[in-house]
């Protein structure tokens, strides 16, 4: 077993007691102080078996200092085990030893986080800038680090927020992004241009005259314009829950005068099948000398749970009367449209009288049948 797996728990045994460990994002992260930065990287070398060297860099915290990071990762038995090492060492005096005897690799990586944040390597065999040319001032990866080229020379492209093609149209104060300082305290117009005109403090509103005091109000209590008089009249009645039969609350029901009688029931709500059609559907009313309708087949009845209310619902329910000389249309218990029929198919048809059949001439032995007439060639014999 290797003893990258020992880790985090491991970690204050193998890199000593004030170190932390964790593993997060696949990546086993150790944080060590800077007294112990050589010994954890001869530790991830010769008992991690850490001995490729991926990348050395810095991160500038602000407030806590250079946050120095080493990857290095182990290769052994095909299978990837990485590292990260930090440390942190102070903005006042960024300096820490140099890995270059641990990893030869690290010496570029060295002097480019020299070069970009400042921090000096101890016992490093050549710390000169790597990327940036010789007479370049300052470390640019640094947060303090002021964009010279900003203040110089103007954005190009599009205009700012604000600026308007008109030069003395009124614009609204700019916000210099992080890193850029004002142009009349840092750079080549410092103190020739005029103070920025400072904008004016924003004052209370004075309240009118009998006007209420403003106050935040909850939905129950309503709005402002309703009055504690009106409120304390007519208290709100509590808001519950009402079903789909009971109806809306605006539906009120009006009181029965004492001398009337009560409002009959609502009948039940019954549902209608695809035969009978739906409630809208209106039968008319029987011609007098009409014959009434043949009673509905057993077959087809509906079946009901109360006989009873089925049996009062059929009397009441209007017939459909059929005109005389007319048969009544089967009904169907389907829909009408899955047995389509023509139109004359209520009426009887009318019979076709009989035809008689062609005799044929009898002959006799003695009778010769007549020659058939030649056909008229147009006089040409």
């Amino acid at each position: 077993m290797n003893l990258y797996d020992s880790l985090p728990d491991a970690a204050a045994t193998v890199f000593g007691a004030e170190a932390v460990a964790e593993h997060a994002y696949d990546l086993l992260t150790v944080d060590v102080p800077v007294g112990s930065w050589i010994a954890a990287l001869e530790i991830a070398r010769d008992k991690l078996g850490c001995t490729y060297f991926d990348w050395l860099s810095a991160v500038d915290e602000p407030g806590t200092g250079f946050r120095i990071c080493a990857h290095v990762v182990s290769l052994e038995n095909h299978r990837v085990r990485r590292l990260l090492l930090r440390t942190t060492v102070p903005h006042s005096a960024p300096s820490l030893p140099s890995a270059v005897a641990v990893y030869a690799g690290a010496e570029w990586h060295e002097r480019e986080t020299f070069e970009m944040f400042g921090v000096v390597f101890t016992d490093h065999p050549h710390l000169v800038p790597l990327l940036l040319p010789e007479n370049f001032e300052g470390h640019p990866l640094r947060k303090d680090f002021v964009l010279a080229a900003r203040v110089a020379k103007a954005w190009p492209g599009a205009k700012e927020p604000g600026e308007a093609h008109d030069p003395d149209a009124p614009k609204r104060r700019q916000m210099l992004p992080p890193g850029v300082p004002d142009p009349n305290d840092w750079g080549p117009l410092k103190g020739q241009l005029p103070p920025a005109p400072a904008r004016p403090a924003r004052t209370a509103r004075a309240p009118r005259e009998g006007a209420p005091v403003r106050r935040t109000r909850s939905v129950t209590e309503g709005s402002a314009t309703q009055s504690a008089e009106t409120e304390a009249a007519a208290p709100r009645p509590a808001r519950r829950t009402r079903s789909v039969s009971e109806g809306s609350a605006s539906q009120a029901v009006p009181a029965a005068e004492p001398e009337t009688e009560a409002a009959a029931p609502r009948p039940a709500r019954r549902t209608r099948s695809v035969s009978e059609g739906s409630a809208s559907q209106a039968v008319p009313a029987a011609e007098p000398g009409a014959e009434p309708e043949a009673p509905r087949p057993d077959s087809q009845a509906v079946p009901s749970a109360e006989p009873e209310a089925e049996a009062e619902a059929d009397e009441a329910r209007p017939r459909r009367t059929v005109a005389p000389g007319r048969r009544p249309a089967p009904r169907s218990a389907d829909a009408p449209w899955h047995n389509p029929q023509p139109a004359f198919a209520d009426r009887d048809p009318e019979p076709e009288p009989e035809r008689e059949p062609e005799r044929e001439p009898k002959t006799g032995p003695g009778d010769t049948p007549e020659p058939e007439p030649e056909p008229d060639n147009g006089g040409d014999a």
